[in-house]
């Protein structure tokens, strides 16, 4: 492919968003009593805790092409989402989705490993106090008091970390001399949670209603980092005093492993981690995956962060069988596969804020840009300014604006764009900016 663009990658400086304005926050969450409108109808989100059966898994795809519009998307924090609802067919899907008993509800999310209590490496079980977290919040008025995306991130350590997943409230588990202690931190992920100290794993849920009690103080849209920016980490500090324990140990490293591909569980048996390529997929193609699934043995399935389905309980000698049909069925069984580092929104016409159809156009821009993806270098689409499918910086983000696609190098959906291109050339701008990269990774492994 040849261009006529001449444009320069200049490294950015954070900036008002390529629209002007402030960032735009989506404020709501679309659970299954609040479907969410979008440009192709409803869209309701689930965030089931524990396991789900295969069968009720099938069932819950049917639901989706007789209730929607059959496409089901699995989120960068491992939420399904169910597309193309209408007012008249949303609640038959919630009741269909009531009857399969998967335990999903529109309460405050909390969320832990994917492996979480079947993981021979965890630290503690973070399942089991998910689960208890969940059930003593539900008899507090904090979820009616809480702005709808604030979460609780419970990593229980082991093989698949929540290093990567931000989260107002973070407990996470460190293996200590006399057994293991929670480190509690609010405001961020792994790296940039403000951390608070340790507690006993018998106060995690005390600690964690505490602090949520904190963010509810101040108002219902207010997040972890709200409060801290306003005020500071004192009431943090001041709500788990009592609670904290003398603990010299460092957090754990940050290590979040990798979903896709096998883990061995402690039962002996195997999980298989695959990736929906930019996030969705057909619910045909999801029936028949745990038709497979169930043929060969497994039990279950999960969701997992970085758009991920662990499939779980499958043998030795069938996994290898499982893997290639999920791969003839177009999903993503290796890690290397450049798709994964291609983030597209849902982009128009599905979505009514967006100005480009980001989804369409993410395989075509993941063919281009192969050689140079990576964990190094990924590509973020987003239709509009909001930046939903991906709040962090990319090597290159492409935001949909009333003008264009504008052009972000190393940066997010908030910083300046370095050039706007219609559409019809995005395709020969990416491609020259991957050129671009790659001389100058090029440049400098000649001068090391």
């Amino acid at each position: 492919m040849t261009s006529t663009l001449a444009l320069n990658f200049p490294t950015p400086t954070p900036n008002p968003s390529p629209q002007g304005g402030r960032e735009r926050r989506r404020g709501a969450c679309p659970g299954l009593s609040a479907p969410m409108p979008t440009g192709d109808g409803l869209l309701v989100r689930l965030l089931p805790g524990g396991t789900i059966a295969l069968d009720a898994f099938r069932r819950l795809c049917a639901a989706a092409r007789e209730h929607g519009n059959g496409i089901v998307e699995v989120t960068a924090r491992g939420s399904i989402q169910i597309r193309g609802l209408s007012p008249a067919s949303a609640p038959r899907f919630a009741d269909a989705i009531a009857s399969l008993n998967i335990a999903a509800d529109d309460a405050i999310p909390v969320l832990c490993n994917a492996l979480a209590g079947l993981d021979p490496d965890e630290i503690l079980d973070a399942d089991r106090l998910a689960a208890a977290l969940r059930q003593a919040l539900s008899k507090t008025s904090l979820a009616a008091r809480l702005a709808p995306k604030v979460s609780v991130a419970i990593d229980g350590g082991g093989t698949l970390r929540l290093d990567g997943l931000a989260a107002d409230v973070r407990l996470s588990a460190t293996s200590v001399r006399d057994g293991a202690v929670l480190r509690i931190g609010v405001g961020g992920d792994g790296a940039s949670a403000t951390e608070l100290g340790a507690v006993a794993p018998q106060d995690g849920i005390d600690a964690a209603a505490r602090l949520l009690e904190v963010i509810a103080r101040g108002g219902r849209s207010a997040r972890a980092r709200d409060v801290i920016a306003a005020n500071g980490i004192a009431a943090f500090r001041a709500a788990v005093a009592d609670l904290l324990i003398s603990d010299a140990s460092p957090g754990n490293s940050s290590n979040a492993g990798e979903p896709i591909g096998t883990h061995r569980l402690r039962d002996g048996a195997l999980v298989l981690g695959i990736g929906l390529a930019f996030g969705h997929a057909d619910a045909v193609a999801l029936e028949r995956l745990s038709e497979a699934a169930r043929v060969l043995g497994a039990t279950g399935l999960r969701g997992a962060p970085g758009r991920t389905l662990m499939i779980i309980g499958l043998a030795d000698e069938g996994a290898p069988r499982f893997a290639a049909t999920a791969e003839r069925l177009g999903f993503i069984i290796r890690a290397d596969d450049p798709r994964r580092h291609v983030i597209a929104c849902a982009g128009a016409p599905i979505c009514s804020s967006a100005h480009i159809a980001a989804r369409a156009i993410a395989p075509q821009i993941a063919a281009i840009a192969a050689p140079q993806l990576g964990p190094k270098f990924d590509i973020h689409i987003s239709g509009c300014a909001k930046g939903c499918a991906h709040a962090r910086t990319a090597a290159l983000t492409v935001v949909g604006t009333p003008q264009g696609c504008a052009l972000i190098a190393d940066g997010s959906v908030r910083e300046s764009p370095f050039a706007t291109v219609a559409g019809d050339e995005l395709p020969a701008a990416i491609e020259q900016y991957v050129r671009a990269r790659r001389r100058e990774g090029s440049q400098k492994d000649h001068h090391v």
